[in-house]
């Protein structure tokens, strides 16, 4: 079988480069791939918003699945489009992609559904939402722009100065475009983030390892969101019983919601949560994999990817039992380009790669490069993901550092945090070693979801 993987990023590379692994696979193509997916996958010079292209190349490779990984072509439909030609497609269509791609409709479906969230008000005037600004009394408060924004629409604002001066930019001078027509402000909730992703056809859910993103582009939680600036797994305080919470009160709502909606959702459901003292609580969802969450998921994951890939497309999740998982920890450093997430300069020549990945169990995810010739420059900010495993999480961090070191272009800059204890407020840390392996199930199951998805009466 021939699989196509449609992006350009980390998450990408990782996807291909698992994929390809699979004795199912004759051949893996991307389109359009990076510099790092060249090495062992054909290329094809298609823009992920070329859906007549995609379609056509499809077409002509004979592809038996195509897995998309960013949410804009989701949410512009292209997985709608390929799946009425009789293709198989890991991904969404525009209906199920709206979770992510309008912050409104994510949180109005989350209301619906008594999913608990922050509480929020919508604005789509800039003048209404600085006055209910001006007049809030409890600082911090959130603005998150509507649309897609590469993980750059949200701003956790400390006084109304700030967060009318986000509005400003956002709703008048139209900084993040489109995305910035209309904005949600919510509360600020204090606790741990985690993301959580599972597989799903709309009826089942098969989950995967918890994974720890770092956002901010600083040391220590600062300065503005990024797509990622570094990940790790397991998670120390993530428990068998913290699971179980999220499967009942967010994860089974969630597709319970979309079969009630009649939205038929194929591909990755991610839950961006905040674990407070009161449970979970959803942050955002995204209708794709996790960039860079899906470089530690593909490093942990022992089992084939490609029959779940298949099943959740198929419509047919519930007949495979739950994946094996490596126990071993991940880390993962994103190393940017001077001045990400600003203005930034490309066509950088990257220098040490092979040396990087000569350090024992690590790989070099491609996010932002390029091939020119016998060179790999820089094409976007966050170039790489340099990605170890380690018998604990110190010697995974320490060989995903030693990596990084090895690896040289002008300017290059990482955060030196990623996998250390973040405390979120005075005299609560992160238990010294992770409580969270395996989230096993009873055999042959991959969920409960399927005996629990077929009437409003049947969840808790």
């Amino acid at each position: 079988m021939k699989v196509l993987v449609v992006g350009s990023g980390g998450r990408e590379h990782a996807l291909a480069r698992k994929i390809e692994e699979s004795t199912l696979v004759e051949e893996v193509l991307c389109a359009p791939g990076n510099g790092g997916t060249a090495g062992f996958c054909r290329n094809l010079d298609l823009h992920t918003k070329d859906a007549a292209g995609i379609e056509k190349a499809c077409k002509e490779e004979g592809i038996g699945l195509v897995v998309i990984g960013p949410e804009e072509p989701l949410c512009d439909g292209l997985g709608d489009r390929l799946r009425r030609e009789g293709l198989a497609v890991f991904g969404p269509g525009a209906e199920g992609a709206r979770l992510e791609g309008s912050k409104l409709f994510a949180k109005e479906f989350l209301e619906r559904y008594r999913i608990p969230t922050a509480a929020y008000r919508r604005f789509d005037r800039a003048g209404a939402a600085k006055s209910y600004l001006e007049a809030v009394s409890s600082w911090p408060q959130v603005v998150k722009a509507d649309g897609i924004a590469g993980g750059k629409g949200v701003f956790v604002c400390h006084d109304p100065g700030e967060a009318c001066g986000v509005v400003d930019a956002v709703m008048e001078e139209r900084t993040l475009g489109a995305a910035g027509a209309e904005v949600v402000i919510e509360e600020f909730m204090c606790g741990r983030e985690l993301s959580i992703q599972v597989m799903t056809d709309g009826r089942t859910i098969c989950l995967l390892q918890p994974v720890m993103d770092h956002k901010q582009v600083g040391e220590g939680d600062t300065g503005p969101n990024t797509g990622g600036m570094g990940i790790y797994s397991p998670v120390g305080f993530v428990s068998q019983r913290l699971m179980q919470q999220i499967e009942l009160q967010i994860l089974l709502p969630t597709l319970h919601g979309l079969v009630v909606e009649g939205i038929d959702f194929r591909g990755v459901l991610y839950a961006g949560l905040m674990i407070t003292d009161a449970g979970p609580r959803v942050l955002e969802y995204n209708c794709r994999f996790g960039d860079p969450e899906t470089q530690a998921i593909c490093m942990r994951m022992k089992s084939d990817i490609v029959p779940y890939l298949l099943a959740t497309a198929e419509g047919r999740l519930e007949e495979l039992d739950p994946p094996e998982w490596d126990p071993r920890a991940c880390v993962g450093v994103v190393a940017c380009t001077r001045g990400y997430p600003g203005g930034y300069e490309t066509g950088l020549p990257i220098r040490g790669l092979e040396r990087a990945e000569a350090v024992e169990d690590t790989v070099v995810f491609h996010g932002g490069t390029r091939v020119d010739g016998d060179d790999v420059l820089t094409s976007g900010g966050r170039v790489l993901c340099v990605t170890s495993l380690g018998s604990d999480l110190d010697e995974a961090r320490r060989r995903a550092y030693e990596g990084y070191g090895r690896i040289d272009w002008s300017g290059k800059f990482c955060r030196n945090d990623i996998g250390l204890a973040r405390p979120t407020r005075p005299g609560m840390a992160e238990p010294a070693s992770p409580t969270y392996g395996h989230f096993e199930r009873e055999p042959g199951r991959s969920s409960p979801l399927r005996e629990s998805v077929g009437g409003q009466g049947d969840l808790p």
